[in-house]
């Protein structure tokens, strides 16, 4: 489906698919087809999950599952009266750099993680189109485009903890100056842009854990394309990812050791592992890959970031507004 006519029928004739429609209640009304996966821009994201779900249908919506934490606390509640699977599509949790530390942190490599730090940075790498720089479609920035693949990633292998205050700030600084231009598409930034160009934040979780995030698409960072990032320490051990090594030390012999953990090549693209993982999750009846309260989580922390700046003070989550990550 596609509601631009020309790009649907050039896509159809691409790949050999016959069944082709722009219309959003065609494919709801269905009764052949199972899954339903939300690709439109970011504000759309919560009326079509919440229809595909009234559909009875299993939907896997792109990331930020919503932009505003009420948004999915709605798509939970119509998870449950629909008793479908509702999954995000974070990709970056399954590649194989990332399966390999979860694996090494679930066995206790690092102990008890107290502290992270984290980021995701690009140099002029936005891409200048309304559905990313205009916050009636996309909600915000970079903290809502990519602070949401880094942050995401972080909270899963740091387990989930409850996030219960967050200072942040979120500002536009460069995409405003004069003649400043994207490497995306090697074009100017459209002067209606109105949301954040950097944010950074510090976070508090329930078991004492912190973490410091930053994420930009404009920062004068020496990076070609994008640095992302993330450090973990624990009371065990340390690691850094995508490098994929453990830290730790023998008090007893006083000695300090760097393990590079032996990385797989990606079996499989992660946008499409996420995609068959999803359905392995439906066939199966297995628990949703990403689910939904997770990524609550993630955007309670982001909407926090946006409340910080806005009042400039540290903010309160309350427990109700965060659920439990399964």
């Amino acid at each position: 489906m596609d509601v631009n006519e020309v790009m649907l029928q050039e896509f159809g004739q691409k790949f050999g698919i016959e069944r082709l429609t722009t219309d959003v209640a065609t494919v709801l009304s269905d009764p052949t087809i199972d899954i339903v996966d939300i690709c439109t821009p970011n504000r759309l994201h919560a009326p079509q999950v919440l229809a595909a779900l009234e559909a009875d249908k299993h939907v896997i919506c792109e990331k930020p599952l919503a932009p505003t934490p009420e948004e999915i606390r709605e798509m939970i509640a119509a998870r449950d009266r629909a008793g479908k699977l509702l999954m995000t599509a974070q990709h970056f949790r399954f590649k194989a750099s990332s399966q390999a530390m979860k694996r090494e942190i679930e066995s206790g490599a690092l102990g008890n993680i107290y502290h992270a730090r984290a980021w995701m940075l690009r140099r002029n790498g936005l891409i200048p189109t309304p559905t990313f720089i205009r916050r009636e479609l996309s909600g915000g920035g970079p903290c809502i485009d990519i602070g949401v693949h880094i942050l995401d990633l972080t909270l899963w292998l740091m387990g989930n903890p409850q996030p219960v205050a967050v200072t942040g700030v979120a500002r536009t600084e460069l995409a405003l100056q004069k003649d400043a231009w994207a490497v995306w598409r090697d074009a100017p930034i459209p002067q209606d842009f109105d949301v954040e160009d950097f944010a950074a934040a510090f976070v508090r979780f329930a078991n004492g854990a912190t973490l410091m995030l930053e994420v930009s698409w404009l920062l004068h960072h020496d990076t070609e394309g994008e640095d992302m990032q993330m450090w973990l320490y624990g009371t065990e051990g340390g690691s850094h990812w995508p490098k994929g090594e453990i830290y730790s030390s023998n008090n007893a012999a006083r000695q300090l050791y760097n393990r590079q953990l032996k990385l797989t090549k990606d079996a499989m693209e992660p946008h499409a592992a996420e995609c068959v993982a999803f359905g392995q999750a439906v066939y199966e009846g297995l628990p949703s890959p990403v689910p939904p309260e997770q990524s609550l989580q993630v955007l309670t922390i982001l909407d926090g970031i946006y409340r910080s700046q806005r009042e400039g003070r540290e903010v309160s989550l309350n427990k109700q507004e965060v659920a439990h990550a399964t």
